[in-house]
């Protein structure tokens, strides 16, 4: 199992940028994070200087979110969806995308389901419910 430190996934994030900005040609993975990145120009400043970006924290009281993370659930909330895991996020997530009309804002808030649950299974001891994930997405995508 690939299990990149906080420094990989950041280098990831602004080596994707660079070569995108550049013109160079892409891995699969890469096209999928810089069309994320794309859509967050906000966080192209810190995805410019790499070795800042491996430095810097981003503490919620701050009140700055961390871009690398925000990135980060983008590719998670993908990935689920291409595989359809767990059950039930893709047509979810397509459902939300319908309502909210446009796939950007579904993922925003999938997100938060997604936190959401990764914070009450970190507050429980127990694994992640996916199936409770799959329901907020759902209640937020059928829910007036």
């Amino acid at each position: 199992m690939f299990s990149p430190s906080q420094a990989d996934v950041r280098r990831f994030f602004c080596a994707t940028l660079a070569k995108q900005q550049a013109g160079q040609p892409l891995e699969a993975l890469e096209t999928l994070a810089s069309q994320w990145i794309a859509e967050h120009p906000e966080h192209h400043a810190d995805l410019r200087d790499t070795e800042a970006a491996v430095a810097r924290d981003y503490p919620v009281e701050a009140g700055r979110s961390n871009p690398f993370l925000h990135l980060s659930m983008h590719l998670s909330v993908s990935e689920q969806c291409s595989i359809d895991q767990p059950r039930g996020i893709r047509r979810a997530v397509e459902l939300l995308a319908a309502r909210r009309g446009n796939l950007h804002e579904a993922h925003h808030a999938a997100m938060e389901c997604l936190g959401q649950m990764l914070w009450d299974s970190q507050r429980s001891g127990r694994p992640p419910d996916g199936t409770a994930y799959v329901e907020a997405v759902q209640r937020l995508a059928t829910h007036i």
